[in-house]
């Protein structure tokens, strides 16, 4: 009897995934049959071998989501959108050397970003969240610090003032989140977007935009526009969850006590164990089958949708046999993906400064943090896509602000 599809969406994303891709793997193997919203279907794809073989053929899964055989069921007002677009002219749904060009657009646009700069904005904005708690001995680590960092940083990094940035955050998260005012976040991020684009071809600056409009391969400024609200996105939500995630681990996990009394190593190890168990980006969308083939078992059609389930595959019995031993420094988990649609490296390396600066300041200025409410009654955004806390509040003894 085959087992029938799963929805991808509902509160167990939220509260118990790993179960739930345990059930998802035990029923239906190493790929699962699964619906989107609205009932259409896909497949998510859970197996590190098989995630890694669709990762790495380009060809046979391809990125042109023309390709799907669903388009004539999804509406103007499909929610997804967003995450599943059509012919949108960015980075993501680029592919052959058209791609390869984008990406080294990109690349060269961040690999200029001077790390010691970088690292300098990430504390001055972390030293001004702290700061604005530090006296009260109480906050919320999620709402009132990672939640803001991330865009902070990588607006100024972009060229935006940072006047816009408590405006893009809203956008980014209505966004990324995938329901009610999905589309109106996407419009705002896209506007902001163009209005800067507009200035810096004025006037350019050192900034990200500056380079990538400089830059002589010839794309449209549509083109960059969407691409700048691809980093954007990619930049912002998953470096926060990085953090959030990262100092749940750190004030629930015994074996990263350590990392609460200034060690360093620790705060590494216990971000590595993060993109392994709790990654930010728990599912991606996605590849779309250019023929029909055969994938874990399942009989694939031309057309199809195939939903990348980086958790799944990090938690992959085959891979992770003992599921509760430490990583150490093994990083050949999927949380950045894999094959010529991966995340840059330099935006790799932006995501981990951020993360990484984040959660020390809040170690070296609060040293004696400790969670304000029981460990279990933490939660996490809905969201099948994106893992994160929906707030961290912790306690602490007051001290003054710098």
């Amino acid at each position: 009897m085959t087992p029938a599809p799963v929805p991808l969406s509902g509160p167990r994303f939220q509260t118990e995934p790993a179960e739930l891709y345990r059930e998802m793997r035990r029923d239906h193997g190493s790929v699962a049959s699964v619906v989107l919203d609205g009932n259409i279907p896909a497949w998510l794809v859970l197996g590190y071998r098989e995630l890694h073989q669709v990762t790495g053929d380009p060809v046979l899964f391809s990125r042109d989501s023309d390709l799907w055989n669903q388009w004539d069921r999804i509406p103007d007002d499909w929610p997804l959108l967003p995450m599943i677009g059509r012919k949108q002219p960015s980075i993501l749904y680029t592919v052959g050397d058209r791609h390869r060009e984008r990406a080294a657009m990109i690349s060269e646009a961040l690999e200029a970003v001077d790390p010691f700069e970088l690292r300098s904005h990430a504390e001055r904005f972390a030293d001004e969240l702290i700061d604005a708690a530090c006296a009260k001995g109480e906050i919320d680590l999620v709402g009132d610090y990672a939640a803001l960092l991330p865009v902070r940083v990588l607006a100024t990094l972009y060229g935006f003032s940072e006047e816009q940035g408590p405006g893009l955050v809203t956008a980014l998260n209505d966004m990324i989140n995938g329901r009610a005012g999905a589309l109106a976040g996407q419009q705002h991020l896209a506007g902001s977007m163009a209005r800067l684009l507009a200035e810096r071809k004025a006037d350019p600056a050192n900034d990200v935009v500056s380079r990538m409009l400089a830059d002589t391969s010839g794309f449209t400024d549509e083109e960059i526009i969407q691409d700048l609200m691809v980093m954007m996105a990619a930049g912002h939500q998953p470096t926060a969850d990085w953090i959030g995630n990262s100092l749940r681990l750190m004030l629930t996990d015994d074996r990263f006590a350590a990392s609460l009394f200034g060690g360093r190593n620790s705060v590494a190890e216990a971000m590595n164990e993060v993109l392994w168990e709790d990654t930010p980006t728990q599912n991606v969308a996605g590849r779309w089958a250019s023929r029909d083939t055969q994938l874990g078992g399942h009989r694939v059609r031309a057309g199809d949708l195939l939903l990348l389930g980086l958790q799944g595959a990090n938690s992959d019995p085959q891979v992770r046999t003992d599921g509760s031993a430490l990583t150490g420094g093994n990083n050949a988990h999927f949380s950045f993906g894999h094959g010529e649609h991966r995340c840059p490296f330099p935006a790799q390396e932006v995501a981990e400064v951020i993360a990484r600066t984040g959660i020390e300041v809040v170690l070296d200025r609060l040293p004696d943090i400790d969670l304000a409410v029981p460990a279990a009654s933490l939660t996490r955004r809905p969201s099948p896509w994106l893992r994160g806390l929906t707030e961290l509040p912790v306690r602490f003894t007051p001290v003054p602000a710098l």
